[in-house]
């Protein structure tokens, strides 16, 4: 459910707490505070939307230099042999090339 701001009106008229409530969308505004049943109005603000996850963010911690320094390897699809080449990674048990039917195998034999 949404939080949403609203402040608080002191009886000679001045702002008083800014409080934020949880409710429903479809609740209709509150008209009075919860605990000093003084009226408040809602308050519209910007809403907090996170950027850790956006496209760029994602690209730019998957870069070969950062999937090298924590550990990984990275492998791509070579679309016309259906091999994987790795293009990330410098674990000397990680083949360079992996054939797709054999990584299937591997997987069913529980090997990786």
């Amino acid at each position: 459910m949404p939080t949403y701001v609203y402040q608080e009106i002191l009886p000679d008229g001045s702002d008083g707490e800014a409080f934020e409530y949880i409710q429903r969308m479809a609740d209709k505004p509150l008209e009075t505070h919860p605990k000093t049943g003084n009226k408040v109005r809602k308050v519209f603000h910007a809403p907090n939307v996170t950027s850790n996850y956006t496209e760029g963010a994602t690209k730019s911690k998957l870069t070969d230099e950062n999937v090298e320094k924590n550990g990984f390897t990275r492998y791509e699809k070579d679309k016309l042999t259906g091999r994987y080449h790795k293009t990330a990674g410098k674990d000397k048990r990680a083949p360079d090339v992996v054939d797709a039917n054999k990584l299937k195998d591997m997987q069913k034999n529980g090997l990786i």
